[in-house]
């Protein structure tokens, strides 16, 4: 199993007649069922774009130490900058001691609904670094792309679900998302890393799903499932991977799987590698109830429902605990 990732070809999906879909649907549901990965083809997102942010989002950590600081997140659901150890993220997976070895640039919506606590809370404020002004214009072409990416996504779910094709996206208007820019320094650069230290700890993600840009690498991304354990997946260039979240795991109530993956340490065998992955956070409106959904769409876990900022925001904050 652990190599049969499938890749979905957008375009394909989009021309596909009734049995073609009902082909790829069901290798999807395959998939999502056991481990909650593929990878995406088809999705438009021009290569160039891809490198312009990987390139310039790379040269935001090359910035001095206080330069960045001015661009500091302040809480922890927030936009900007997070330094080296500043997150935790297997502490969601009983790992608390081990800080992550990578540092990140996080931006997100503009949305605006009018009412200045809810706002504030999930829509905070991009802070764009001074020193890099081509940066923002970069990140918002990006997250375009994204955005209609992760809609598109949605789409098929439903459709792999045989719900109707907006099932997913008419909760989704004002949707909470982030992009991630991380940057996973090499162990010359690091010096030493501390036994059980990773470059991003075991985890799930907490929204609905994510599109990731990786870059392969000794210590690059390892995924689970229970039939495999860890492994690698197949990693085919120019796709995005996609992987599920725990707000689509209890969607569907337990019939598809939230990805458990972490990014390893960077090894003695590639003591000079450093990667750059671009990594999107897609969730929903954060004021929507979600729902399990009942047989046979859902898997009959039997899940509680919850509001989805409310559940990202308890979850965000169990990740942060350490100044960076």
């Amino acid at each position: 199993m652990a190599h049969d990732i499938p890749v979905l070809d957008l375009t394909e999906w989009e021309g596909a007649g009734p049995e073609h879909r009902a082909g790829i649907a069901a290798r999807l549901d395959a998939v999502l069922r056991q481990t909650g990965l593929f990878l995406l083809s088809g999705h438009g997102v021009p290569e160039e774009l891809t490198d312009r942010m990987r390139t310039e989002g790379r040269d935001f950590f090359g910035l001095p130490r206080e330069s960045k600081e001015r661009y500091r997140v302040s809480r922890p659901y927030d936009n900007g900058w997070r330094g080296l150890g500043a997150l935790q993220v297997g502490a969601l997976d009983g790992k608390p001691d081990t800080s992550d070895l990578h540092e990140a640039f996080h931006v997100g919506p503009s949305h605006r609904t009018g009412d200045a606590a809810f706002d504030t809370t999930y829509y905070p404020e991009n802070k764009w670094p001074d020193e890099q002004p081509a940066l923002r214009e970069t990140v918002l072409e990006y997250t375009g792309h994204m955005t209609r990416v992760a809609h598109e996504v949605m789409e098929v779910l439903a459709g792999v679900l045989d719900l109707p094709a907006d099932f997913f996206t008419s909760r989704c208007a004002r949707a909470t998302w982030t992009q991630n820019v991380n940057w996973y320094p090499s162990l010359t650069t690091l010096g030493e890393v501390q036994p059980g230290q990773m470059r991003v700890g075991p985890h799930t993600d907490f929204g609905t799903l994510s599109l990731l840009d990786r870059q392969p690498g000794v210590g690059g991304l390892e995924v689970w499932n229970e039939e495999d354990g860890w492994f690698e997946p197949p990693f085919v260039p120019g796709t995005l991977v996609v992987n599920l979240g725990d707000l689509m795991s209890l969607w569907t109530d337990g019939r598809w799987q939230a990805l458990r993956h972490r990014v390893l340490a960077p090894s003695d065998i590639a003591p000079d590698e450093e990667l750059v992955s671009l990594v999107y956070f897609f969730e929903t409106d954060p004021d929507a109830e979600i729902v399990p959904l009942p047989a046979p769409a859902g898997g009959g876990a039997g899940f509680t429902p919850v509001i989805a900022g409310e559940s990202i925001l308890q979850k965000v904050g169990a990740t942060v605990s350490i100044p960076g």
